[in-house]
């Protein structure tokens, strides 16, 4: 029994790497469109800092 424990193992891995063949090319689709949205994110991320300066500049000047 334990033979065909020692059997399976490998047979299961080659499975496995085959079947891992195939996500490469999603994965990097998915990361495109992660970055541009990371890059968007970015962008308005410092329109509001921007935004929230120049509030707080106002404030500072009526204060």
């Amino acid at each position: 029994m334990e033979w065909l424990l020692t059997l399976i193992c490998p047979l299961m891995m080659i499975f496995m790497m085959f079947g891992m063949r195939g996500h490469g090319h999603k994965d990097s689709n998915a990361s495109k469109g992660m970055d541009s949205k990371v890059s968007n994110l970015e962008l308005e991320n410092k329109k509001l800092r921007n935004e929230l300066d120049t509030l707080s500049a106002l404030v500072k000047k009526e204060s």
